[in-house]
């Protein structure tokens, strides 16, 4: 179902707009994107895939960089791309509603089909994580096709980081799930971290801009997500009205401070390293032991249990403990040396 815009005023709508220069909302959200863009250094032109939900963020996404293509600010070549998760009985209007917006502002559409239940249960997976990894397959698969220098653009927002980092802590995450959202990572960027889902809501409510209602409780981690988004970040808000601002700069200096000790426990893991295994004779400091094993080991890590237990028998008094770490991966302590290995097939 298409949620049609309220038509709510902007901040400060209670004062009527001047004759002469009524406000614009659409240029508000080119300004949005526009000052995104500009802090993530993207290019002046080129191909520029846009990832649409149909949700206000994503339609406001789309609106402003149209905008900025149309006043000929930017020369990007926009196509939009949608995937059909298959997860609710609307989802094909949905993609016909994206296909539909798009048509009308002359802009290049692609979209896929997927089953991603199915995949979850392939997968091993839950819903939201299945669905995020085939979206970013079906956007890098649009923008290979876009051409070598194609950026995917999503709509992530300043309230994302914050639901985010508040999931995370929920969860007990150590430092590195403290980072929130990163503003780009290879040829994804997120221009709409500056801003705040509101802001962009009601940019579309005055343009009379209809976007879709997502309702995204078919799973469970989306379910936790929309109560920290209904409650616990309204009542944080109370607290303090620039914690969204306070929770960023949380995840900033969280991402500094991991690349830092990232750096610490490469260093580590090159000096340790030996034709035998990996040297714990004199172990480091448990925070720099596990990073130094997660880095060994590689993506995806295991479980923080498996890599406490594989440092509780490095630095324990028994040896010949072999640890399983998932996907066919092991660790075995022997004398000190913590030696990593893969079953073949």
């Amino acid at each position: 179902m298409v949620e049609q815009g309220t038509h709510k005023p902007l901040a400060g709508g209670s004062n009527p707009p001047s004759a002469t220069s009524p406000p614009d909302p659409l240029a508000s959200l080119a300004e949005a994107v526009l000052r995104g863009t500009d802090g993530l250094a993207v290019p002046h032109d080129g191909p520029l895939v846009l990832a649409v939900s149909g949700g206000p963020d994503s339609t406001a996404l789309l609106h402003g960089a149209h905008r900025l293509v149309l006043d000929r600010t930017r020369g990007w070549s926009i196509t939009v791309a949608h995937l059909d998760h298959g997860l609710r009985e609307t989802s094909q209007a949905d993609a016909s509603h994206v296909a539909d917006t798009a048509a009308s502002l002359g802009i290049g559409f692609r979209t896929e089909r997927q089953d991603v239940a199915a995949l979850a249960h392939s997968e091993r997976r839950s819903v939201e994580d299945a669905g995020r990894q085939a979206r970013y397959r079906f956007l890098d698969r649009v923008a290979d096709e876009a051409g070598a220098r194609a950026l995917i653009a999503t709509a992530h927002t300043a309230d994302d980081v914050a639901e985010t980092i508040l999931l995370r802590l929920a969860r007990g995450s150590g430092l590195r799930g403290l980072r929130g959202i990163p503003a780009r990572r290879g040829r994804v960027i997120r221009p709409l971290l500056g801003e705040r889902r509101g802001s962009l809501r009601a940019a579309l409510d005055a343009a009379g801009i209809g976007y879709l209602d997502d309702p995204t409780n078919h799973d469970a981690e989306a379910a936790a997500r929309n109560r920290i988004r209904a409650e616990v970040l309204p009542a944080l808000e109370r607290l303090n009205p620039r914690v969204v601002d306070a929770l960023q700069r949380l995840g900033e200096l969280a991402a500094d401070d991991d690349d830092a000790l990232d750096a610490i426990a490469a260093a580590e893991l090159t000096r340790r390293r030996t034709a035998d295994g990996i040297d714990w004779h004199h172990p480091p400091v448990r925070a720099i032991g596990r990073r130094v094993l997660r880095l060994a080991i590689g993506e995806p890590a295991p479980s923080a249990e498996r890599i406490e237990s594989v440092l509780d028998a490095a630095e324990g008094p028994r040896g010949g403990l072999v640890i399983e770490l998932g996907r066919g991966r092991s660790a075995s302590v022997r004398a000190r040396v913590i030696v990593l290995g893969v079953r073949s097939g």
